[in-house]
């Protein structure tokens, strides 16, 4: 078979212009929700931030152990578990939710590893770090699934030795004294594993939920949300793109507000920080609002933090507020009097 000389110069140009092609096919943005990813076209998935992992490990200063466990193998849902290195009773446990928009961080970044790590030595509690599956690879509601089969898993250790056992839970912790905990949308997980904890008969006592900044919206703009239009796109681009199939951001799981089960929160204490520099800021004050207007039995403490940002203690650990606001948390967690003032 001859091919054609002429054809043969040609062929440069046509891989070049091929190339060209693939290059931009690859390129192309389907959509994107900055500052947390980028998807393409052809399906790649750019997360922008919160990919860097660190080890579980021994922490000589703040003398608190960690490790990781799988709870469930098949659908890879993992948790870090963290231990003050010298427990030797039964102490209060905290089950945390991080943040990252349903896109990106895990349990296992440095920033929520530092942060438990200081948390857990500070209030002296058993702490476990959910690492549920991310959007959008995969949608909400796969996130609350994961964080429920992680408590349920938790919760299992209360009654006796399990299959996928974990020596930590089952010695150290006194399931009478437990937390649920999350910061941005982490913090909107946490609340919607206490709504369905409060329906769940398990044999568990909730003792509280502390939400940092946490992701809520809804379809009605209130307070500071439309002062920055940008930032307000940003929010619910998060929530069509984490959620497609969602009812909209008055998804009682967006919106909590308009969630007819909110008095079924199953726990008695609630401690929600916000920022005053944060566009969810008025979204957390209206949260507290509609705890206190419910038929819920119990009480709930709005903290705003003024001057400050969305999650400012996870970007400025070492600041005089962030440390003031470790030390109220780690008080909550003790069930002592908080002085609710940063």
């Amino acid at each position: 078979m001859s091919i054609n000389k002429n054809f043969l110069q040609f062929l440069p140009i046509i891989f070049h212009l091929i190339s060209l092609t693939v290059a931009k096919n690859i390129s192309a943005i389907l959509y994107d929700v900055s500052p947390f990813i980028k998807v393409y076209k052809n399906g790649t998935v750019e997360r922008l931030f919160g990919t860097n992992i660190v080890p579980s490990s021994f922490d000589p200063t703040a003398k608190v152990l960690s490790k990781d466990i799988k709870i469930s193998p098949k659908l890879n849902v993992s948790a870090r578990i963290y231990l003050p290195k010298n427990a030797n009773c039964k102490l209060p446990l905290l089950v945390y939710f991080h943040g990252g928009a349903f896109f990106t961080e895990s349990a296992f970044s440095p920033t929520y590893h530092s942060y438990l790590n200081s948390l857990v030595a500070k209030a002296n509690i058993v702490a476990v770090s959910v690492n549920y599956r991310l959007a959008p690879e995969n949608p909400l509601p796969i996130g609350y699934q994961d964080s429920w089969l992680a408590l349920k898993w938790v919760f299992s250790h209360a009654k006796g030795k399990i299959g996928n056992y974990e020596a930590w839970l089952k010695k150290y912790v006194d399931f009478g004294h437990v937390y649920l905990g999350g910061d941005s949308a982490g913090g909107n997980i946490a609340h919607n594993m206490a709504i369905r904890f409060g329906s769940d008969k398990s044999g568990i006592v909730l003792d509280g939920l502390f939400l940092n900044c946490p992701h809520f919206w809804g379809n009605k703009l209130i307070g500071n949300e439309s002062s920055d239009p940008k930032r307000a796109g940003v929010m619910e681009s998060i929530w069509v793109h984490a959620y497609p199939n969602s009812t909209g951001f008055d998804d009682p799981l967006s919106n909590p507000g308009l969630d007819p089960n909110l008095s079924k929160l199953g726990c008695k204490r609630v401690l929600v920080y916000v920022a005053e520099k944060d566009i969810l800021r008025d979204r957390g004050l209206y949260y507290g609002k509609a705890l206190r207007k419910s038929q819920w039995d119990g009480v709930v403490e709005v903290v705003e933090i003024k001057g400050e940002d969305h999650v400012f203690n996870l970007n400025l650990p070492n600041s005089t507020k962030a440390k003031n606001m470790l030390k109220q948390v780690a008080l909550f967690l003790n069930q002592g009097l908080v002085k609710y003032q940063i």
